[in-house]
């Protein structure tokens, strides 16, 4: 089963999302030759996921460091407005 260690303890799944930027998958069309001649979409619909990146951030407010599954945007974000105020308004500390 998805989440089960091999302990038997259950473990959180990590979401697909950013918490910062709000960002999550989003459901987009492949896009052929023959929908260009034809307006015939063939080609079904493709799940897209957002840039997620795994960092550790150290927030000297609290003097520790937070690890925090990110996207590009949401890192951007942080790095501008710095990472204490933007952690706490997503609410990660």
């Amino acid at each position: 089963m998805p989440g089960d260690s091999l302990d038997g303890t259950m473990r959180p799944h990590m979401a697909k999302a950013c918490p910062v930027a709000n960002k999550s998958s989003l459901v987009g069309g492949r896009y052929s030759n023959r929908t260009r001649a034809t307006q015939f979409n063939p080609c079904g619909t493709l799940r897209r996921q957002p840039n997620l990146q795994k960092r550790r951030i150290f927030v000297p407010e609290l003097n520790k460091t937070v690890m925090v599954n990110l996207s590009t945007k949401g890192y951007k974000t942080l790095q501008k407005n710095g990472a204490f105020k933007t952690l706490r308004e997503a609410g990660l500390v």
